[in-house]
């Protein structure tokens, strides 16, 4: 994965973007994209992982643990 995806889940429309070893998590404002957190790759169930190397970001697996990665920066007051 090279450049940025946009997957909505929910109602909130969010941007992935991978870095090194990492998956950068993002809300789009407009035209531009606060970055929320960071969450090793590795940390990500396998489906999850695959999904996201299929670039499938309709798949519930990655959606889910997406969700996760959202609902713990909105519990932290991100």
């Amino acid at each position: 994965m090279t450049d940025d995806m946009t997957i909505r889940i929910d109602s909130e429309e969010y941007v992935l973007r991978q870095d090194g070893e990492g998956l950068q998590v993002g809300r789009r404002n407009g035209t531009d994209v606060a970055w929320l957190d960071t969450v090793e790759i590795e940390l990500l169930p396998g489906p999850a992982r695959e999904a996201l190397d299929r670039g499938d970001m309709s798949d519930e697996s990655l959606m889910t643990a997406l969700r996760g990665v959202t609902q713990a920066e909105i519990e932290r007051g991100g």
